[in-house]
């Protein structure tokens, strides 16, 4: 079972630079109907998003929320001994994305640079992939880096996706730290492969006549999603928290992927924990896909004066299908204030 405790990997900061480019939900009106996009706006909770423009991508948010994190934390680049960045929306096809973004943030050659596709689950699977690293191989420092934009495979003309992702570009600091603990436990249920799907554009489409423009977007199974999500997720966290002997005292906030205020209320209900304990950013960010986690603890401790550690829960869920969960506490300090930038790599 994909289950355990990494030791000695401790969380040094996190950063999340989103675009400065608002999209209030209303401005589908026209679109969609006043009516349809109200009750959107009820069911997914989202009121507005940060959205790409055209020429921005994951690497461009990743790479300001990266540089930022650096500088804070006073770290040169050369002491950085892997990156990660986790994406499903990378600048190219080949080659992997990471390598543009060690070369921007000038890391050094024997730094593990590499690109993993994953969605609403890859924060999750990264903290385990970076505090790995950590704990069983002779690395003191890494960089996770997860992010998406929206402005590439969705369809506009498609009242359930073209209002709920928003954008977004995260990066989180790992260093060996003596006495830290990450528990965790992943899953995957690779039969559902087909409930969040972009069908064409790559090898399984090639030589085919027959594919039409929305092949090319995003396409998902809503119910199928729904199910999974309130059946399989909560029974999982229930049993890594009886597994781990972690009571409802023992954390201070559950952090969810941020997939729409209905599953967020459908889980705590599951869960039997109130609302008040659970993180929310959807309603002014949308669903921030794999870095929807990351971007909501800072929008939840970011702006704090006051330092203390919290106790938290994080569960992301989704695409593959994919989920899983991680348990660890961190020093409320080590989050940067939300960063807005429109900037993009000339250069790329």
């Amino acid at each position: 079972m994909a289950t355990g405790v990494l030791r000695n990997a401790g969380i040094k900061g996190i950063a999340c630079a989103v675009p400065d480019n608002i999209k209030r939900s209303e401005e589908y009106n026209s679109t969609f109907g006043a009516d349809s996009v109200q009750k959107f706006i009820n069911m997914t909770g989202i009121k507005k998003r940060h959205v790409a423009l055209d020429r921005q991508c994951t690497s461009d948010l990743c790479y300001v929320a990266a540089k930022n994190l650096l500088e804070k934390l006073n770290w040169e680049p050369s002491s950085i001994d892997a990156l990660i960045l986790i994406t499903q929306t990378p600048d190219y096809a080949v080659p992997p994305s990471s390598c543009v973004l060690q070369h921007r943030l000038g890391l050094s050659e024997d730094c593990i640079t590499f690109d993993v596709n994953l969605g609403c689950s890859a924060y999750v699977y990264g903290v385990w992939m970076a505090a790995t690293m950590i704990s069983t191989q002779n690395l003191n420092r890494v960089l996770l880096l997860v992010g998406d934009t929206s402005n590439f495979g969705i369809n506009p003309n498609d009242s359930a996706t073209a209002m709920l992702f928003g954008d977004g570009g995260t990066a989180t600091a790992f260093e060996r730290t003596e006495g830290k603990e990450i528990k965790y436990v992943l899953k995957t249920k690779g039969s559902g492969f087909k409930s969040i799907i972009v069908p064409a554009g790559h090898a399984r489409s090639r030589g085919k006549s027959n594919m039409e423009a929305s092949d090319y977007a995003l396409s998902m199974n809503g119910s199928e999603i729904f199910t999974f999500t309130i059946t399989d997720v909560p029974k999982t966290i229930k049993n890594f928290l009886q597994q781990y002997n972690i009571s409802d005292d023992n954390i201070d906030k559950y952090v969810f992927h941020q997939a729409n205020l209905f599953i967020l209320k459908h889980l705590a209900k599951k869960l039997n924990i109130p609302m008040e304990k659970v993180a929310v950013s959807i309603d002014r960010y949308g669903n921030t896909s794999g870095e929807s986690i990351p971007l909501t603890l800072v929008d939840a401790y970011g702006t704090k004066k006051s330092s203390g550690t919290a106790r938290l829960l994080l569960s992301g869920f989704g695409i593959g299908l994919s989920w899983g969960c991680i348990y660890l506490d961190i020093d409320t300090s080590v989050f940067l204030p939300m960063i807005y930038t429109n900037d993009y790599f000339r250069g790329g």
